[in-house]
């Protein structure tokens, strides 16, 4: 077994490369569908602003898919070389579920994205929206297996152990778990709702500072409009997957409720957790509103809380709580700004609303922050199993030198941090930059030579 440290110090690399990873796909997936809606709009209706749309975002994009691709491939590096012990076990399981990964969705998006970022003009409009949706189809495989590897890992099924390893008994059951069916649209509509946020912000701000505003009005409605009807389909979703993993991994929901003892049937918005204690120092609740959460509509239902877990089998308080509390808060902020955006549009003051303006750009990294949160809480609350009821954290390390690992952990956040940084620099000098000009019928006239009276 490794030791503690070695412990710690590879579930804090793999945590950080994770969510560095997941802020790429949280935008790319929602973008590549953006793109090709625009696309084939310019298509159908030969509306030059639809280009200009789709030109600008391309650029944004096909960096954030690069750097998305990149730090992916490093997770599954990492796999093999600082959870050796945990790749062992799950290899005949991960490993073909990654493996069709790659041969379906990287094939497909390798095949197709030179084609969406290179052909605008040199091949024929209908080839260049069959290389968009193409795209597309390959985001959302790649969404598809991820989240089947990771579900399964939440609630593994179909499986015989035999000699230390899990082999499938079952592919259906194994791909198709029971926690793929509810995590899976609740992380394909978060994908798209993040880049809704993302994309609305920008529009806005473009809205605020008067530039482009044909293309800040039509990009600020569609993205606004799309929000408006998945922000509360996602809530309903949001909160049967939080009820079904409460369920199937009642120490979780024990933890991001902020209870230690089952005596409590408020709300709690602000905990300071005693972990060795088993209680709080100081926390803020609304009284009985927790118990109506929980569907009991009297308020008197008591939270379970996170003693009625043994101690060795608990997870991080602290980490759960906030996690939740950052998903859930950012996700009732998102969902008041949509419904703001109906109202202003019903009134036709949606592009003149200066104050809700300033807000949707700041409210641009909201998605990224939810899907962070959530990933928070659904890894945290997992611990301390790697894979749930099978590998604990602690044994799935492999057994490296404790120099070795704080070098590789160093490295990863150097390098990260400085990508993240030219990652934000390119996006704001786009932005800067703004889209190109529009075409119009005025610029593509052919207007006859002037006659000299001379």
């Amino acid at each position: 077994m490794a030791s503690p440290a070695v412990v710690e110090i590879s579930r804090w690399q793999f945590a950080i490369t994770a969510v560095f990873h997941m802020s790429f796909p949280a935008l790319t997936v929602g973008l590549s569908v953006f793109l090709a809606v625009m696309y084939t709009a310019h298509l159908r209706t030969g509306n030059p602003l639809y280009l200009q749309i789709f030109r600008f975002w391309k650029k944004i994009f096909a960096v954030g898919f690069g750097l998305g691709v990149v730090a992916g491939t490093v997770m599954t590096f990492e796999f093999g070389l600082n959870w050796g012990s945990y790749a062992h076990a799950v290899g005949p399981i991960l490993g073909v579920t990654i493996g069709m990964e790659v041969i379906t969705a990287f094939f497909l998006e390798a095949g197709f994205i030179g084609i969406m970022l290179y052909g605008d003009g040199r091949v024929r409009p209908r080839t260049m929206a069959l290389a968009c949706w193409m795209l597309v189809l390959g985001t959302l495989l790649s969404t598809t297996w991820i989240l089947s590897a990771n579900s399964w890992m939440q609630d593994p099924v179909g499986f015989t152990e035999v000699n230390g390893q899990f082999r499938a008994s079952n592919w259906w059951h194994v791909l198709f778990n029971p926690a793929f069916s509810y995590r899976y649209p609740h992380i394909l509509l978060a994908v798209l709702i993040s880049a809704g946020w993302f994309i609305g912000g920008i529009a806005a701000w473009y809205l605020v500072k008067r530039r482009a505003l044909p293309f800040a009005r039509r990009t600020l409605s569609i993205a606004l409009g799309v929000l408006a009807v998945l922000m509360p389909v996602q809530l309903y979703v949001g909160d049967a997957t939080a009820a079904f993993m409460g369920a199937h991994q009642p120490a979780k929901l024990e933890a991001f409720e902020g209870n230690w003892k089952t005596d409590n049937n408020g709300y709690n918005l602000l905990v300071v957790p005693d972990t060795d204690k088993g209680e709080n120092k100081f926390h803020v609740e609304i009284p009985h509103l927790g118990a109506v959460i929980g569907k009991d509509l009297s308020g008197k239902a008591e939270v379970p809380g996170l003693l009625q877990t043994p101690k060795d089998d608990r997870p991080n308080m602290w980490s759960a709580f906030y996690g939740f509390r950052a998903m859930y808060f950012t996700a009732l902020a998102m969902f008041g700004m949509a419904f703001a955006g109906l109202v202003l549009r019903l009134r036709g003051r949606l592009y003149t609303a200066r104050r809700f303006l300033r807000l949707m750009v700041w409210m641009a990294p909201a998605g990224v922050v939810a899907i962070s949160g959530g990933w928070i809480t659904a890894e945290t609350g997992r611990q301390p199993w790697v894979v749930y009821g099978l590998i604990r954290t602690s044994d799935a390390v492999s057994h490296l030198s404790l120099g070795a690992a704080l070098a590789s952990l160093i490295g990863f956040v150097t390098v990260y941090a400085l990508l993240l940084g030219l990652w934000i620099r390119y996006i704001v000098r786009t932005v800067r930059t703004g889209p190109e000009h529009l075409v119009t019928d005025a610029d593509t006239t052919v207007h006859p030579p002037e006659v000299s009276h001379a």
